[in-house]
Protein backbone atom coordinates (compact mmCIF):
# COMPACT_ATOMS: atom_id res chain seq x y z
CA UNK A 1 0.00 0.00 0.00
CA UNK A 2 2.83 2.43 0.82
CA UNK A 3 4.46 1.98 -2.55
CA UNK A 4 1.11 2.48 -4.33
CA UNK A 5 0.53 5.78 -2.49
CA UNK A 6 4.15 6.74 -3.19
CA UNK A 7 3.86 6.26 -6.95
CA UNK A 8 0.44 7.90 -7.12
CA UNK A 9 1.84 10.95 -5.34
CA UNK A 10 4.79 11.10 -7.73
CA UNK A 11 2.43 10.82 -10.70
CA UNK A 12 0.29 13.74 -9.47
CA UNK A 13 3.33 15.94 -8.82
CA UNK A 14 4.86 15.14 -12.22
CA UNK A 15 1.54 15.80 -13.96
CA UNK A 16 1.08 19.12 -12.16
CA UNK A 17 4.44 20.61 -13.07
CA UNK A 18 5.35 18.85 -16.34
CA UNK A 19 2.70 16.43 -17.51
CA UNK A 20 -0.08 18.96 -17.92
CA UNK A 21 2.10 21.06 -20.20
CA UNK A 22 2.84 18.00 -22.33
CA UNK A 23 -0.83 16.98 -22.50
CA UNK A 24 -1.82 20.54 -23.30
CA UNK A 25 0.74 20.77 -26.09
CA UNK A 26 -0.53 17.52 -27.63
CA UNK A 27 -4.18 18.59 -27.43
CA UNK A 28 -3.43 21.94 -29.09
CA UNK A 29 -1.56 20.17 -31.89
CA UNK A 30 -4.49 17.77 -32.33
CA UNK A 31 -6.99 20.63 -32.39
CA UNK A 32 -5.02 22.46 -35.08
CA UNK A 33 -4.80 19.28 -37.13
CA UNK A 34 -8.53 18.52 -36.86
CA UNK A 35 -9.81 22.08 -37.28
CA UNK A 36 -9.02 24.68 -39.94
CA UNK A 37 -7.11 27.77 -38.87
CA UNK A 38 -9.28 30.44 -37.35
CA UNK A 39 -9.51 33.75 -39.17
CA UNK A 40 -7.17 36.44 -37.89
CA UNK A 41 -8.48 39.19 -35.67
CA UNK A 42 -9.53 42.49 -37.22
CA UNK A 43 -6.59 44.88 -37.03
CA UNK A 44 -8.85 47.89 -37.73
CA UNK A 45 -11.00 47.49 -34.63
CA UNK A 46 -10.52 50.61 -32.47
CA UNK A 47 -13.42 50.91 -30.00
CA UNK A 48 -13.42 53.37 -27.07
CA UNK A 49 -11.31 52.00 -24.22
CA UNK A 50 -10.60 53.05 -20.64
CA UNK A 51 -7.12 52.37 -19.27
CA UNK A 52 -7.38 52.27 -15.47
CA UNK A 53 -4.26 52.43 -13.29
CA UNK A 54 -4.83 51.82 -9.55
CA UNK A 55 -2.00 53.15 -7.37
CA UNK A 56 -1.33 53.83 -3.73
CA UNK A 57 1.38 56.31 -2.66
CA UNK A 58 3.27 55.87 -5.91
CA UNK A 59 3.89 59.46 -6.93
CA UNK A 60 7.51 58.56 -7.62
CA UNK A 61 6.59 56.23 -10.50
CA UNK A 62 3.46 57.99 -11.78
CA UNK A 63 5.38 60.19 -14.26
CA UNK A 64 6.94 57.19 -16.02
CA UNK A 65 3.59 55.39 -16.10
CA UNK A 66 1.73 58.46 -17.38
CA UNK A 67 4.29 59.07 -20.13
CA UNK A 68 4.18 55.42 -21.14
CA UNK A 69 0.36 55.42 -21.22
CA UNK A 70 0.21 58.59 -23.31
CA UNK A 71 2.70 57.16 -25.80
CA UNK A 72 0.66 54.01 -26.55
CA UNK A 73 -0.14 53.41 -30.21
CA UNK A 74 -3.92 53.81 -30.04
CA UNK A 75 -6.20 56.65 -31.26
CA UNK A 76 -6.02 59.31 -28.56
CA UNK A 77 -9.69 60.20 -28.93
CA UNK A 78 -10.63 56.57 -28.22
CA UNK A 79 -8.40 56.08 -25.16
CA UNK A 80 -9.37 57.35 -21.71
CA UNK A 81 -6.55 57.14 -19.14
CA UNK A 82 -7.57 57.10 -15.46
CA UNK A 83 -5.36 56.98 -12.37
CA UNK A 84 -7.27 55.92 -9.27
CA UNK A 85 -5.37 56.94 -6.14
CA UNK A 86 -7.70 55.98 -3.29
CA UNK A 87 -6.09 56.33 0.13
CA UNK A 88 -2.89 57.91 -1.20
CA UNK A 89 -1.30 60.52 1.03
CA UNK A 90 1.74 61.51 -1.06
CA UNK A 91 2.00 64.33 -3.63
CA UNK A 92 0.17 62.46 -6.38
CA UNK A 93 -2.03 65.48 -7.17
CA UNK A 94 0.91 67.73 -7.98
CA UNK A 95 2.47 65.00 -10.11
CA UNK A 96 -0.71 64.26 -12.06
CA UNK A 97 -1.33 67.97 -12.65
CA UNK A 98 1.63 67.81 -15.03
CA UNK A 99 -0.40 65.44 -17.23
CA UNK A 100 -3.70 67.19 -18.04
CA UNK A 101 -4.53 64.48 -20.63
CA UNK A 102 -5.14 61.92 -17.88
CA UNK A 103 -7.94 61.78 -15.33
CA UNK A 104 -7.62 61.19 -11.60
CA UNK A 105 -10.16 59.54 -9.33
CA UNK A 106 -9.51 59.82 -5.62
CA UNK A 107 -11.18 58.89 -2.38
CA UNK A 108 -9.54 59.44 0.99
CA UNK A 109 -10.58 55.98 2.16
CA UNK A 110 -8.09 53.20 1.50
CA UNK A 111 -10.30 50.25 0.69
CA UNK A 112 -7.77 48.27 -1.33
CA UNK A 113 -7.34 47.60 -5.02
CA UNK A 114 -10.63 45.73 -5.45
CA UNK A 115 -12.62 48.55 -3.85
CA UNK A 116 -10.85 51.09 -6.06
CA UNK A 117 -11.59 49.10 -9.21
CA UNK A 118 -15.24 48.67 -8.23
CA UNK A 119 -15.51 52.43 -7.77
CA UNK A 120 -13.79 53.14 -11.07
CA UNK A 121 -16.11 50.79 -12.98
CA UNK A 122 -19.16 52.68 -11.70
CA UNK A 123 -17.92 55.75 -13.61
CA UNK A 124 -16.66 54.08 -16.78
CA UNK A 125 -18.82 54.38 -19.91
CA UNK A 126 -16.59 52.71 -22.51
CA UNK A 127 -17.47 49.17 -23.68
CA UNK A 128 -14.01 47.86 -22.76
CA UNK A 129 -11.74 48.52 -19.80
CA UNK A 130 -8.08 47.66 -19.30
CA UNK A 131 -6.45 47.48 -15.88
CA UNK A 132 -2.69 47.78 -15.50
CA UNK A 133 -0.37 48.17 -12.52
CA UNK A 134 1.39 51.47 -11.91
CA UNK A 135 4.81 49.81 -11.70
CA UNK A 136 4.70 48.33 -15.20
CA UNK A 137 5.44 49.70 -18.66
CA UNK A 138 3.39 48.57 -21.66
CA UNK A 139 4.60 47.96 -25.20
CA UNK A 140 3.25 50.55 -27.71
CA UNK A 141 0.89 48.08 -29.46
CA UNK A 142 -0.54 46.64 -26.24
CA UNK A 143 -4.00 48.25 -26.36
CA UNK A 144 -4.67 47.46 -30.00
CA UNK A 145 -3.41 43.90 -29.69
CA UNK A 146 -5.75 43.27 -26.77
CA UNK A 147 -9.00 44.88 -27.89
CA UNK A 148 -8.91 43.32 -31.38
CA UNK A 149 -9.91 40.03 -29.77
CA UNK A 150 -13.19 41.56 -28.60
CA UNK A 151 -14.31 41.58 -32.21
CA UNK A 152 -15.48 38.07 -31.35
CA UNK A 153 -18.55 38.05 -29.12
CA UNK A 154 -17.23 34.87 -27.47
CA UNK A 155 -14.35 36.75 -25.86
CA UNK A 156 -15.04 38.32 -22.48
CA UNK A 157 -11.52 38.90 -21.20
CA UNK A 158 -8.04 39.33 -22.66
CA UNK A 159 -4.93 38.79 -20.59
CA UNK A 160 -1.67 40.41 -21.52
CA UNK A 161 1.70 38.90 -20.75
CA UNK A 162 3.78 39.71 -17.71
CA UNK A 163 7.49 40.02 -18.49
CA UNK A 164 10.04 40.25 -15.72
CA UNK A 165 13.05 42.49 -16.32
CA UNK A 166 16.06 40.44 -15.35
CA UNK A 167 19.75 41.12 -15.57
CA UNK A 168 22.23 38.27 -15.96
CA UNK A 169 23.87 39.27 -12.69
CA UNK A 170 20.71 39.22 -10.60
CA UNK A 171 20.17 36.64 -7.90
CA UNK A 172 17.80 33.74 -7.46
CA UNK A 173 14.72 35.83 -6.63
CA UNK A 174 15.00 37.59 -9.98
CA UNK A 175 16.15 34.65 -12.10
CA UNK A 176 13.65 32.28 -10.53
CA UNK A 177 10.77 34.71 -11.01
CA UNK A 178 11.78 35.27 -14.63
CA UNK A 179 11.99 31.55 -15.43
CA UNK A 180 8.69 30.89 -13.67
CA UNK A 181 6.88 33.50 -15.74
CA UNK A 182 8.36 32.20 -18.98
CA UNK A 183 6.95 28.75 -18.25
CA UNK A 184 3.65 30.24 -17.08
CA UNK A 185 3.38 32.24 -20.30
CA UNK A 186 3.94 29.05 -22.30
CA UNK A 187 1.11 27.30 -20.44
CA UNK A 188 -1.22 30.29 -20.74
CA UNK A 189 -0.68 30.49 -24.48
CA UNK A 190 -1.52 26.80 -24.88
CA UNK A 191 -4.55 27.09 -22.56
CA UNK A 192 -5.86 29.96 -24.67
CA UNK A 193 -5.30 28.09 -27.93
CA UNK A 194 -7.06 24.98 -26.63
CA UNK A 195 -10.13 26.62 -25.09
CA UNK A 196 -9.56 29.47 -22.63
CA UNK A 197 -6.75 30.85 -20.52
CA UNK A 198 -7.17 30.06 -16.83
CA UNK A 199 -7.29 33.45 -15.20
CA UNK A 200 -5.53 36.71 -15.99
CA UNK A 201 -2.65 38.64 -14.48
CA UNK A 202 -3.46 42.05 -13.01
CA UNK A 203 -0.36 43.62 -14.55
CA UNK A 204 -2.35 43.89 -17.80
CA UNK A 205 -5.91 42.62 -18.31
CA UNK A 206 -8.89 43.75 -20.38
CA UNK A 207 -12.62 43.09 -19.78
CA UNK A 208 -15.91 43.74 -21.48
CA UNK A 209 -17.32 46.40 -19.20
CA UNK A 210 -20.77 44.82 -19.35
CA UNK A 211 -19.43 41.58 -17.85
CA UNK A 212 -17.57 43.14 -14.92
CA UNK A 213 -18.88 41.97 -11.55
CA UNK A 214 -18.59 43.99 -8.36
CA UNK A 215 -16.33 41.91 -6.14
CA UNK A 216 -16.23 41.81 -2.33
CA UNK A 217 -13.65 44.32 -1.09
CA UNK A 218 -11.71 41.60 0.71
CA UNK A 219 -10.92 39.86 -2.59
CA UNK A 220 -7.17 39.22 -2.73
CA UNK A 221 -6.74 38.14 -6.37
CA UNK A 222 -9.20 40.49 -8.03
CA UNK A 223 -7.77 39.94 -11.52
CA UNK A 224 -7.98 36.15 -11.29
CA UNK A 225 -11.47 36.15 -9.75
CA UNK A 226 -12.90 38.64 -12.24
CA UNK A 227 -11.55 36.75 -15.25
CA UNK A 228 -12.69 33.35 -13.98
CA UNK A 229 -16.18 34.62 -13.20
CA UNK A 230 -16.38 35.76 -16.81
CA UNK A 231 -15.13 32.37 -18.02
CA UNK A 232 -17.71 30.66 -15.80
CA UNK A 233 -20.42 32.46 -17.79
CA UNK A 234 -19.19 30.77 -20.96
CA UNK A 235 -16.95 33.50 -22.34
CA UNK A 236 -13.37 32.92 -23.41
CA UNK A 237 -10.26 34.36 -21.80
CA UNK A 238 -7.72 35.05 -24.55
CA UNK A 239 -4.03 35.20 -23.79
CA UNK A 240 -2.24 37.83 -25.92
CA UNK A 241 1.58 37.68 -25.65
CA UNK A 242 1.96 40.64 -28.02
CA UNK A 243 0.50 42.87 -25.33
CA UNK A 244 2.90 42.83 -22.43
CA UNK A 245 3.69 44.61 -19.18
CA UNK A 246 7.32 44.96 -18.16
CA UNK A 247 7.95 44.73 -14.43
CA UNK A 248 11.13 44.63 -12.41
CA UNK A 249 11.80 41.52 -10.34
CA UNK A 250 11.36 41.45 -6.58
CA UNK A 251 14.15 43.21 -4.71
CA UNK A 252 14.97 40.21 -2.54
CA UNK A 253 13.95 36.70 -1.61
CA UNK A 254 12.04 38.12 1.36
CA UNK A 255 10.00 40.38 -0.92
CA UNK A 256 9.36 37.61 -3.42
CA UNK A 257 8.25 35.21 -0.69
CA UNK A 258 5.89 37.83 0.74
CA UNK A 259 4.36 38.28 -2.71
CA UNK A 260 4.04 34.53 -3.27
CA UNK A 261 2.38 33.92 0.09
CA UNK A 262 -0.16 36.65 -0.65
CA UNK A 263 -0.91 35.10 -4.04
CA UNK A 264 -1.25 31.66 -2.46
CA UNK A 265 -3.65 32.93 0.20
CA UNK A 266 -5.62 34.53 -2.61
CA UNK A 267 -5.57 31.24 -4.48
CA UNK A 268 -7.19 29.42 -1.59
CA UNK A 269 -9.78 32.19 -1.27
CA UNK A 270 -10.51 32.10 -5.01
CA UNK A 271 -10.93 28.33 -5.10
CA UNK A 272 -13.47 28.50 -2.29
CA UNK A 273 -15.48 31.21 -4.03
CA UNK A 274 -15.33 29.49 -7.43
CA UNK A 275 -16.37 26.11 -6.05
CA UNK A 276 -19.97 26.48 -7.19
CA UNK A 277 -19.12 28.39 -10.38
CA UNK A 278 -16.90 25.99 -12.34
CA UNK A 279 -18.01 22.36 -12.41
CA UNK A 280 -16.98 19.38 -14.56
CA UNK A 281 -20.47 18.54 -15.80
CA UNK A 282 -21.42 21.88 -17.35
CA UNK A 283 -17.98 23.21 -18.29
CA UNK A 284 -15.84 20.15 -18.83
CA UNK A 285 -12.93 21.67 -20.72
CA UNK A 286 -12.64 24.77 -18.54
CA UNK A 287 -12.80 22.60 -15.40
CA UNK A 288 -10.06 20.32 -16.76
CA UNK A 289 -7.80 23.31 -17.44
CA UNK A 290 -8.62 25.04 -14.14
CA UNK A 291 -8.10 21.87 -12.09
CA UNK A 292 -4.87 20.91 -13.86
CA UNK A 293 -3.28 24.35 -14.08
CA UNK A 294 -4.40 25.94 -10.81
CA UNK A 295 -6.16 23.69 -8.31
CA UNK A 296 -3.53 20.95 -8.14
CA UNK A 297 -0.71 23.46 -7.83
CA UNK A 298 -2.55 25.51 -5.20
CA UNK A 299 -3.77 22.62 -3.04
CA UNK A 300 -2.33 19.13 -2.60
CA UNK A 301 0.93 19.18 -4.59
CA UNK A 302 3.12 20.90 -1.94
CA UNK A 303 1.84 18.46 0.68
CA UNK A 304 2.47 15.52 -1.65
CA UNK A 305 6.11 16.58 -1.94
CA UNK A 306 6.45 16.21 1.82
CA UNK A 307 4.58 12.90 1.76
CA UNK A 308 6.82 11.55 -1.03
CA UNK A 309 9.94 12.39 0.96
CA UNK A 310 8.86 10.55 4.12
CA UNK A 311 7.36 7.61 2.24
CA UNK A 312 10.65 7.26 0.38
CA UNK A 313 12.44 6.96 3.73
CA UNK A 314 10.04 4.18 4.73
CA UNK A 315 10.61 2.41 1.40
CA UNK A 316 14.40 2.64 1.49
CA UNK A 317 14.80 -1.10 1.93
CA UNK A 318 12.32 -1.92 -0.87
CA UNK A 319 14.99 -1.88 -3.58
CA UNK A 320 17.59 0.04 -5.55
CA UNK A 321 15.03 2.20 -7.38
CA UNK A 322 13.70 3.63 -4.12
CA UNK A 323 17.22 4.25 -2.88
CA UNK A 324 18.12 6.13 -6.08
CA UNK A 325 14.96 8.23 -5.78
CA UNK A 326 15.82 9.04 -2.16
CA UNK A 327 19.29 10.15 -3.16
CA UNK A 328 17.82 12.25 -6.00
CA UNK A 329 15.46 13.97 -3.57
CA UNK A 330 18.24 14.66 -1.09
CA UNK A 331 20.42 16.15 -3.83
CA UNK A 332 17.52 18.31 -5.08
CA UNK A 333 16.71 19.73 -1.65
CA UNK A 334 20.39 20.14 -0.85
CA UNK A 335 20.74 22.17 -4.06
CA UNK A 336 17.74 24.29 -3.00
CA UNK A 337 19.22 24.89 0.45
CA UNK A 338 22.59 25.71 -1.04
CA UNK A 339 20.90 28.13 -3.43
CA UNK A 340 19.29 29.86 -0.44
CA UNK A 341 22.57 30.14 1.43
CA UNK A 342 24.50 31.41 -1.58
CA UNK A 343 21.72 33.85 -2.38
CA UNK A 344 22.04 35.40 1.06
CA UNK A 345 25.78 35.74 0.51
CA UNK A 346 25.16 37.34 -2.92
CA UNK A 347 26.88 34.45 -4.72
CA UNK A 348 25.15 33.69 -8.02
CA UNK A 349 25.00 30.03 -9.13
CA UNK A 350 22.31 29.81 -11.79
CA UNK A 351 21.99 26.02 -11.76
CA UNK A 352 20.60 26.33 -8.21
CA UNK A 353 17.87 28.84 -9.16
CA UNK A 354 15.35 26.19 -10.28
CA UNK A 355 15.30 23.96 -7.15
CA UNK A 356 15.47 27.02 -4.90
CA UNK A 357 12.54 28.82 -6.52
CA UNK A 358 10.55 25.58 -6.81
CA UNK A 359 10.81 25.04 -3.06
CA UNK A 360 10.01 28.69 -2.35
CA UNK A 361 6.82 28.46 -4.43
CA UNK A 362 5.59 25.32 -2.71
CA UNK A 363 6.39 26.63 0.76
CA UNK A 364 4.37 29.75 -0.11
CA UNK A 365 1.31 27.60 -0.88
CA UNK A 366 1.41 26.04 2.59
CA UNK A 367 2.04 29.38 4.29
CA UNK A 368 -0.75 30.91 2.20
CA UNK A 369 -3.17 28.22 3.44
CA UNK A 370 -2.50 29.21 7.06
CA UNK A 371 -2.95 32.89 6.17
CA UNK A 372 -6.27 32.05 4.52
CA UNK A 373 -7.52 29.90 7.40
CA UNK A 374 -6.56 32.58 9.92
CA UNK A 375 -8.06 35.34 7.81
CA UNK A 376 -4.86 37.31 8.26
CA UNK A 377 -4.19 38.12 4.59
CA UNK A 378 -5.79 41.49 3.85
CA UNK A 379 -6.65 42.83 0.42
CA UNK A 380 -4.64 45.93 1.31
CA UNK A 381 -1.03 45.08 1.91
CA UNK A 382 2.48 46.38 2.25
CA UNK A 383 4.01 46.68 -1.20
CA UNK A 384 6.86 44.37 -2.09
CA UNK A 385 10.02 46.21 -3.09
CA UNK A 386 11.18 45.93 -6.70
CA UNK A 387 14.68 46.12 -8.13
CA UNK A 388 14.28 49.61 -9.51
CA UNK A 389 12.84 52.65 -7.77
CA UNK A 390 9.43 51.29 -8.70
CA UNK A 391 7.21 49.63 -6.13
CA UNK A 392 4.27 47.36 -6.42
CA UNK A 393 0.71 48.67 -6.19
Amino acid sequence: MLDLIFWMAIAIVCYTFLGYGMVLYALVKLKKWLSPDEAGQNQDFFPPVSLVIPCFNEADIIPAKAENSLSLDYPADKLEIIFITDGSTDNFREVLDEFPQVKCMHDNRRGGKTAAENRAMAAIKTPFVIFTDANTLLNPEAIGNMVRHFKSEKVGCVSGEKRVLMEASEEASAAGEGMYWKYESFLKRLDSELHSAVGAAGELVAFRSSLYETLPEDTILDDFMQSMLIAAKGYKIVYEPQAYALESASASIKDELKRKIRISAGGWQSMKRLLSKIRPFNQGMLFFQYFSHRVLRWTITPFLLILIFFLNISLWSAGLLYQLLMVAQLLFYFAAALGYLLENKKIKVKILFVPFYFCLMNYAVIAGLFRFLQGSQKSTWEKARRRTSQSRS
